[in-house]
């Protein structure tokens, strides 16, 4: 068994998307092959109403998977296919846009104003970018939590984890998506396949990853000549992608660590990206954005 090193540990980046919300994203729209098969993580976690209640208006998305997991608050969607909903706190959407989709997310607070959540978006394999679109909504009480005898609780979304399935199935990079609590200054390992790219995003209490023999979390990766004190504990907001091991190990701080734990196979294929469309080669790019210039982006009726 091998713990896996951290190969980098920042801080979530204050960032503005759809009609003026206020969030923070984790990565995304840049070099993201340490993190293939996903591309981007938004934190939209606000207590200010006026930051978020523009919502996401209607926009395109063609070649993805948004993964869409409340705590607090409601999220209201509608697309072309005439679906219609609201998710709630616990609540998760898994929206597969494969061949093309139009839709828009509204965001409510909850009666203190409080809206909380993530969106994750997953790239889809080259023979599924064209894929008929479909949704995966699951509730709260359906999302299965196990907890171990130390006291971790562990909500399984998607994959398997200690012997439990998640309800979302049928995805092309067959992610493990977790939420994990670990109790304050307990020390866990988790299990997490060699051959998967994993991150963890921290979003309460604070703790350390760590190597075996060592109990700092020392990124593998060079730092900057200016970053003397890179961070050794991965605290609200923060972001930490793993080298490769089978294992990984956190240790809780004081008040304990909340974060999302999620893994998935690496496609390796050339990415095309602008905005809400991402294919595999520029032409494929240019072909979606004249299908919606035509009026034709919509294959699936």
């Amino acid at each position: 068994m091998s713990i896996r090193p951290v190969k980098r540990l920042v801080r979530s980046k204050p960032t503005r998307e759809g009609a003026g919300v206020h969030l923070r994203r984790a990565f995304g729209f840049g070099n993201t092959s340490d993190f293939d098969p996903f591309l981007l993580l938004d934190d939209f976690r606000n207590d200010v109403p006026e930051d978020y209640l523009a919502g996401f208006p209607w926009h395109p998305h063609r070649g993805i998977e948004t993964i869409t997991y409340v705590l607090a608050g409601t999220v209201e969607h509608g697309d072309s296919l005439g679906n219609r909903g609201a998710i709630a706190s616990g609540d998760v959407q898994w929206m597969t846009a494969g061949s093309g989709i139009i839709h828009q997310e509204m965001p409510k607070g909850d009666a203190t104003g409080r809206m909380h959540g993530f969106q994750l978006w997953a790239n889809l394999p080259s023979p599924l970018k064209m894929t008929p679109p479909r949704y995966q909504e699951v509730k709260s009480p359906d999302i299965p939590e196990v907890t171990d005898d130390d006291g971790t609780r562990v909500r399984v979304v998607c994959g398997q984890f200690w012997g439990t399935k998640g309800p979302v199935d049928g995805i092309a990079a067959d992610p493990m998506y977790l939420d994990v609590s670990v109790p304050p200054g307990k020390r866990k390992v988790l299990p997490v396949e060699t051959t998967r790219h994993a991150f963890a995003y921290v979003f309460a209490g604070a703790g350390k990853f760590c190597n075996a023999s060592d109990p700092l979390a020392v990124p593998t990766e060079p730092v900057g000549w200016a970053d003397t004190n890179p961070p050794s504990e991965a605290d609200n907001r923060s972001l930490v992608l793993f080298d490769r091991g089978d294992e990984l190990m956190v240790q809780a701080g004081d008040d304990g660590i909340r974060f999302l734990l999620v893994s998935g196979k690496p496609l390796e294929e050339p990415v095309a990206w602008y905005g809400p469309i991402v294919m595999n080669t520029q032409e494929q790019l240019r072909e979606a954005f004249r299908d919606l210039e035509k009026g034709t982006f919509l294959k699936s009726k």
